[in-house]
């Protein structure tokens, strides 16, 4: 069984073409959109998390309204940088938005990625203390919050409030939200680390590092060293194990118009340089469902995740996105064997 998401970057402007005008237009779209997808039987609706730019940014409140108008489909997010966050204000309400959903919060996090703002998170109030990293931030933020999910002691009691000497857990808890939190990994040795760590394993078109292998190959070998390392820690369970890509089937005569032009996405993988080192990004899928299946077939790290999420143009609007979806459900996944 594959399960299939859609990510939704939340760009949001005022230029022709546009249908998400505003902010308020992108949270209202995706909100629409995920019912929509629900209704087509896709099994994930996640956001991306950015500051400073026309993109979603503090995403609770937007999955809370997105849990309380579903009923099945999986929420989450690919991905918070916890560099910006307070972990135990987080932990609260990423507690509430998972009761409002019934346990269906499924939360990537990570250390971010390049971003508009330089050193943005310091305009937060947290930045690396001396001989400390950005990353070290992160994860120290990543290490408190995973303790607060699971009910670990935080705060002194005040003896005139209470007969206890315990300390006290935030509140509300979360059963079984500790399972469900995802790292965004962009090179094989962070996923070695969310694999010792016992998160699941969140990983994107872009990694931070290149061998010269192709992407879905390079992407590939991350996700094996991942699941070595999750059962050399002897982690019970089966981690889940989530890739994005750009899957655009020409089904329509509108699809076309979009996307059907020699050049208008990257048909092959992309090397840059990116923070001061190389960085390699995977290609778009787009053409006829039976040549995106074939591609998708030798396509690696496709083939070793559980999860796919489509990563959407959520300035096309509902509708648009909708049909999308329905045909990757309905021209690329058979093919595939997917559900």
């Amino acid at each position: 069984m594959k399960r299939i998401g859609f990510l939704s970057f939340g760009h949001h402007q005022a230029v022709r073409g546009s249908l998400a005008r505003t902010a308020r237009d992108a949270l209202l779209q995706t909100v629409e959109l995920a019912v929509a997808a629900e209704e087509l039987g896709i099994d994930g609706a996640y956001v991306r998390v950015h500051h400073f730019a026309r993109q979603f940014a503090s995403p609770f409140p937007l999955l809370a309204a997105m849990a309380a108008r579903t009923n099945r489909i999986e929420l989450g997010t690919g991905v918070i940088d916890m560099r910006y966050e307070n972990p135990l204000y987080m932990a609260e309400e990423a507690a509430i938005t998972d009761l409002i959903s019934n346990g269906r919060l499924q939360l990537g996090i990570s250390r971010g990625s390049p971003e508009t703002a330089l050193r943005g998170y310091e305009n937060f109030g947290y930045g690396p203390a001396e001989g400390q990293t950005d990353a070290d931030v992160a994860r120290e933020h990543t290490s408190i919050f995973r303790a607060a999910i699971i009910g670990a002691g935080i705060a002194t009691p005040n003896p005139q409030m209470s007969a206890g000497t315990a300390r006290l857990p935030i509140q509300p808890q979360a059963p079984g939200l500790s399972e469900r939190i995802w790292w965004g990994s962009g090179t094989r040795a962070t996923a070695k680390w969310v694999g010792e760590q016992g998160m699941n394993l969140m990983s994107s078109t872009l990694l931070t590092e290149d061998t010269g292998v192709p992407f879905g190959d390079l992407q590939a070998e991350q996700i094996a060293i991942y699941r070595e390392a999750w059962a050399a820690a002897g982690h019970a369970g089966t981690p889940r194990v989530s890739v994005s890509r750009s899957i655009l089937p020409l089904v329509t005569e509108e699809d076309r118009a979009y996307f059907g032009r020699p050049g208008s996405r990257e048909s092959e993988d992309q090397v840059g340089y990116l923070d001061g080192g190389l960085a390699r990004f995977g290609k778009s899928y787009v053409g006829e469902p039976d040549q995106i299946v074939a591609e998708l077939a030798t396509d690696a790290a496709v083939q070793a995740a559980d999860t796919v999420l489509v990563t959407i143009p959520n300035q096309l609007g509902v509708a648009y996105n909708a049909r999308l979806l329905e045909s990757i459900v309905t021209h690329v996944a058979p093919g595939l064997g997917w559900r």
